[in-house]
């Protein structure tokens, strides 16, 4: 594998870390980190969180006025512990949030000084606060048998989308604080409300070039995106394309150079062999505009050294253009791939013999095959059809997360959420 691999833009959970970065004052909560319960076990694991009504009550608005509601964290032990704040916010519908889209605010009620902020990472909407005049991360004590209350303050932002639905919020801690069944959650509706769908990426129509190429070389296919639901994408989308090349072969000994075609003519995507940029979607996208595809292909370059059929996989991700870029949806296919055809002589005849020797040429390679991916899924289905993944909004995303000093975790639960904008069969 090589290094450009390592780095890329990915869908795929990371192994389990403890990072936490600031950020021009933001906290990044790593959400494909999974880390293990802090150290104590489920004795650290004491506190109880409750959420009072919000007023005033009705549905939000975009650009409308906020509401405010009252967030208790309750310590029933009998021993002082620490509380490290984390409201995680999911919306119903496709689109990732961009920080503006949600209005967010805490003030302390009986509990000391605090400052909040809205934190952002692998895609996802986070509400962050901490003790006014300490760092970002550190925690507030919570005393035995005591609480500690605020208000905190959630609308939407003129640009909240419009292909998103209803946004619900559940607060936890990222430390692992919380008792199991002690994180609620509250579902702000939102006005007008939206019938929310989800959107589609998959590979199909995987063949040999149409030109005059060896066929072993060079394979043509489309790359598809399909909208359903009310509303469109409020931000352009940006496609990244990677390959990976099977048997230990390298991205340089392959060679393998991916085109689009613009107009009747091909154009290279920029990017050697390394990840690849589309042109960008207009923001729009939804379901009035149509299906929308994208014919690529993928062929080996005059410096290949490929030694031998192999096969090659094309992996698709797309994720807002600007701002909250982490991909939100993933397709791949994989084809296969060989050097150029080759002669070689048969035995000389014996002298008895007036035949002449008869090239022989090596077979064409197996048939290609494609596979599509919609949002945070590992599920796969192949020979051209959708994935199909799916869990509502109460799939255990927010289980109690623990790791040392402003470690975080748990995101594999949040991401497990957000897999009902996977796409339908």
């Amino acid at each position: 594998m090589s290094a450009r691999t390592a780095t890329r833009r990915t869908l795929r959970s990371a192994a389990a870390t403890a990072v936490v970065a600031a950020v021009a004052g933001t906290v990044l909560m790593p959400l494909s980190a999974y880390a293990a319960p802090a150290e104590g076990g489920t004795n650290q694991q004491a506190l109880k969180i409750t959420m009072g009504a919000p007023a005033p009550s009705g549905p939000l608005t975009r650009g409308g006025a906020t509401e405010t509601f009252e967030l208790t964290v309750t310590n029933p032990s009998d021993k002082a512990h620490s509380f490290h704040p984390w409201i995680l916010g999911d919306p119903e519908g496709p689109s990732p949030l961009q920080k503006s889209d949600v209005l967010f605010k805490v003030e302390a009620v009986d509990a000391p000084a605090t400052t909040s902020f809205i934190g952002q990472q692998d895609g996802a909407w986070q509400g962050m606060f901490h003790p006014t005049g300490k760092e970002p991360g550190q925690g507030f004590e919570i005393p035995a048998g005591g609480k500690l209350t605020w208000k905190v303050t959630v609308g939407l932002g003129a640009g909240y989308p419009t292909n998103d639905g209803d946004f619900t919020l559940r607060p936890t801690s990222y430390q692992g604080e919380v008792a199991e069944g002690g994180s609620p959650s509250l579902t702000f509706k939102t006005d007008p409300s939206v019938k929310t769908g989800t959107v589609d990426l998959w590979f199909d129509q995987i063949s040999p070039c149409q030109e005059k190429i060896d066929e072993r070389q060079c394979r043509e296919m489309d790359l598809r995106y399909r909208a359903n639901g009310e509303g469109a994408f409020n931000t352009a989308l940006a496609t990244y394309l990677d390959v990976d090349i099977a048997d230990g072969i390298s991205d340089e000994q392959a060679d393998l150079q991916v085109q689009v075609q613009v107009d009747g003519k091909w154009q290279d995507l920029a990017g050697g062999n390394g990840t690849r940029r589309l042109p960008d979607i207009a923001k729009g996208f939804g379901k009035a505009s149509g299906e929308r595809k994208v014919h690529l292909r993928a062929k080996l370059g005059p410096k290949s050294k490929l030694p031998k059929a192999t096969t090659a996989k094309l992996t698709a991700q797309v994720g807002l253009a600007e701002g909250n870029t982490y991909p939100f949806l993933s397709g791949e296919a994989k084809f296969q791939i060989a050097p150029a055809a080759t002669t070689t002589p048969s035995p000389s005849p014996s002298p008895s013999t007036s035949a002449s020797p008869q090239p022989s040429t090596s077979p064409s390679p197996s048939a290609s095959s494609t596979t599509a991916v919609t949002g945070n899924s590992n599920t796969t289905t192949t020979g051209g059809s959708l994935a199909h993944t799916g869990a509502d909004s109460n799939t255990g995303l927010y289980s109690g997360l623990a790791a040392a000093l402003v470690a975080l975790g748990g995101a594999a639960m949040w991401l497990g959420a957000r897999r009902r904008r996977a796409a339908r069969v």
